[in-house]
């Protein structure tokens, strides 16, 4: 009997062998595709943001930037009392939700209607006129922006509000589009026809079909706007005037003008919170649609 037992043990275990060995290849391999991009999210995003989250719970130095940690005696709230204390800062952060908000309503505004004219064009022709929507990223931003000032100089609107939402549309548009194209190509046209032959008007179909399918490209060309409009300085800087002062004009001052580290880091915490909070809301809303979408379908 022990005889006959080891060859089917031995069989067992050189079966075993190669699906160990199979197993620790594929756990080394998983490790060294995540592990690169797992060490440049820790010290590239995750260092220096808790690098800023210190920095705003401490005092300012004597000339600037951030007390020695010598004479650290402990945390301070000093930064964000100073911040909760005085209504300016609330007025500049719903300014900038206002000119976020803005400028995220008209790019939907402007860029519905274009990614739509793409998605319905020939497929020769619907490359073309992504690669034009991309271009004006081949030139440096700043030269735009420029631009823009040649533009508006003459007409008297430099250095309005109206400069300033101008300017962050032009920036932002094809961060709109973009996603909205991506989803109407996508769109089955045997929905409309179906509609169509059941005595739906354009109208109809439109508004009960297309938005409703459209809702996830939506959602994110919104995020890709809203967002980056949230701390985007240069515009400002450069179109706007002076009552068109920014969250993220005001960072950049805290930093590099006052020297007022911890008051820059704490408006860089605040700042971050909220977006993550608009994030998550929108990844919600975002869900639901595409439930709804999916209903639809």
């Amino acid at each position: 009997m022990t005889n006959a037992a080891s060859p089917a043990s031995a069989h067992s275990q050189s079966a075993k062998r190669p699906t160990l060995w199979s197993a620790g290849k594929a756990f080394q391999a998983k490790w060294l595709v995540t592990l690169p991009p797992t060490l440049f999210l820790l010290a590239f995003f995750l260092a220096p943001a808790l690098i800023v989250v210190g920095a705003s719970f401490r005092e300012p130095g004597e000339f600037g930037g951030l007390a020695p940690l010598e004479n650290l005696a402990g945390l301070s709230l000093e930064a964000y009392r100073f911040l909760l204390g005085d209504v300016i800062y609330l007025e500049i952060f719903a300014r900038s939700f206002l000119v976020a908000a803005a400028t995220t309503l008209i790019c939907i505004v402007l860029a519905y209607p274009l990614a739509w004219l793409i998605a319905k064009s020939p497929a020769k022709r619907r490359d073309l006129l992504v690669l034009l929507v991309i271009l004006p990223f081949a030139s440096n931003f700043l030269v735009r922006i420029y631009a823009w000032i040649m533009i508006l100089g003459p007409a008297n609107l430099l250095y309005t509000p109206v400069a300033v939402i101008v300017g962050m549309v032009y920036v932002h548009l094809p961060f709109m589009i973009l996603p909205l194209y991506t989803n109407l190509e996508k769109h089955d046209p045997a929905l409309l026809e179906a509609a169509q032959d059941l005595g739906a008007s354009a109208w109809t179909r439109f508004w009960r079909i297309t938005i409703p399918l459209s809702l996830p490209g939506l959602f994110s060309g919104a995020v890709l706007v809203f967002i980056p409009v949230l701390g985007m300085f240069a515009v400002p800087e450069l179109l706007g005037g002076t009552g068109d002062l920014l969250i993220g004009n005001l960072i950049k001052e805290q930093f590099l003008d006052n020297r007022d580290w911890p008051l820059g880091a704490a408006l860089s915490i605040i700042l971050t919170l909220l977006v993550l909070a608009l994030a998550g809301l929108a990844a919600w809303a975002a869900r639901r649609g595409f439930a709804g979408t999916e209903a639809v379908s």
